[in-house]
């Protein structure tokens, strides 16, 4: 038996495909830095080996899977090379696994993650599924009907997939590192549209997703009345939000959710949509959709104190202001307090004044350093260029989290793609300790 080598283990990717393989009964190890990533929980549960960086980790009888941030240049890529040790890219093997299941990509610039839990937890209900979450999380049964991941669109790795279905949350400008403008995100996710089996389920309301072109059906789904799936009559309270489904203006059924806020909705339409394309019985759609708790750091909630603690992903302005609409629907009675940490200098520096628009949604506003890319010249951009645009922000560092306390009946957000835990843990220290 093949022992599986994960160069780079602890990627969120990585982590969860190396979690699947560890299911069906595979043998798994893995390499990377020392420092500790929260992706490396779930491996540790499951006892797989995580070792330094060392070419001497490659051994013969091994199959090495490589993380797409390490070059072919890394001492053990290198090593597996010489020693005539089959090497694969993370996306090429990805690509290659699902082609044994039904496969379901969920791509978007936005919700892709929360959509590939909701999604996975509704059809295990049914069927075996095996699935990889963008938040680390992975899990595999060798006896799957379904096999259901996140397909992401950055550097177009998602062309490396020919899915039986996908799900497109929605088509926005992110990730100006790689991508030109909007129409270049456009070609990409049209490109990934051509690649597609069996049919894709697309958020109509998307203005961009409206001229997707395919060789299968397109299933639209959203709140405006030329959807294929529209949710009505949605209802939001603090515990959840509940709302009709009309299939091409055809009464189907009531829905609740325990999530809160419009893209919830949308993120759940879409769920019911493809589980209705595959004729899963529309009860158990209903069951699963009351049980689903979440995906990691997707407005992750915990009390402390009098306060509420939310650690959430949002990294783009229009992620930002969902989570913020959230909040305020299932906290309407507190202030609603952002610590945001930007995440790269050239999105920071494109959304400069959207993310200003989005952060003003909050009661008080607290900044914390850019989170940089190695890949990336700062050049004059720092976070003082974000806190001029906004009334009354407040820079923060690890060092000056006290000034929280301040907030006794407040919901503190901590959103960002970089390292914000760390800002949250110092304040939880720091109330700890006094």
């Amino acid at each position: 038996m093949t022992v599986y080598h994960f160069v780079g283990i602890k990627g969120t990717g990585m982590s969860a495909l190396a979690q699947i393989l560890h299911d069906m009964n595979n043998k798994v190890q893995g390499s990377d830095v020392e420092k500790y990533f929260f992706t490396q929980a779930e491996l540790e549960k499951r006892n797989i080996s995580i070792f330094p960086f060392d070419a001497r980790n490659i051994e013969e009888g091994q199959t090495v899977i490589a993380g797409n941030a390490f070059p072919d240049t890394h001492e053990e890529i290198v090593a597996a090379k010489e020693m005539n040790v089959p090497v694969h890219r993370y996306h090429h093997f990805l690509g290659e696994l699902m082609g044994r299941y039904t496969s379901i990509a969920v791509s978007g610039a936005h919700g892709k993650t929360s959509t590939t839990g909701l999604l996975a937890h509704v059809m295990r209900g049914a069927h075996p599924t095996s699935y990889l979450i963008g938040d680390g999380t992975g899990s595999g049964a060798s006896d799957s009907k379904y096999f259901v991941f996140e397909s992401c669109e950055y550097r177009r790795h998602f062309l490396s997939y020919h899915p039986d279905y996908a799900i497109m949350t929605n088509i926005d400008f992110d990730h100006p590192d790689y991508f030109r403008d909007i129409d270049d995100v456009f070609s990409a996710f049209q490109e990934m549209a051509l690649q597609v089996k069996k049919g894709i389920i697309a958020c109509g309301d998307d203005e961009q997703l409206q001229k997707i072109q395919a060789k299968v059906p397109v299933i639209f789904y959203g709140l405006g009345e030329d959807n294929d799936f529209q949710a009505r009559n949605i209802q939001k309270d603090t515990d959840g939000t509940t709302f009709d489904v009309f299939v091409r203006n055809t009464f189907y059924s009531t829905f609740r959710i325990t999530g809160y806020g419009n893209h919830s909705v949308m993120n759940a339409l879409a769920v019911i949509a493809l589980c209705h394309y595959e004729n899963i019985d529309v009860d158990i759609v209903k069951q699963q959709l009351m049980t689903f708790r979440g995906v990691k750091r997707r407005f992750s909630q915990k009390r402390l104190g009098e306060q509420i603690i939310i650690d959430d992903y949002a990294h783009h302005p229009t992620e930002i202001t969902a989570t913020i609409e959230a909040a305020r629907q299932k906290y309407p009675n507190r202030e609603i307090i952002a610590i945001f940490q930007p995440h790269t200098f050239s999105r920071t520096k494109t959304f400069l004044d959207e993310f200003a628009q989005s952060l003003e949604k909050a009661d008080q506003v607290y900044l914390c350093d850019i989170f940089g890319s190695a890949r990336e010249d700062q050049g004059e951009l720092s976070i003082r260029d974000l806190q001029q645009r906004i009334d009354g922000a407040e820079l923060i560092t690890v060092m000056t989290t006290e000034v929280l306390k301040r907030y006794t009946n407040g919901v503190l957000i901590f959103m960002g793609a970089g390292d914000i835990q760390k800002f949250q843990q110092a304040y939880e220290k720091e109330v700890e300790v006094k």
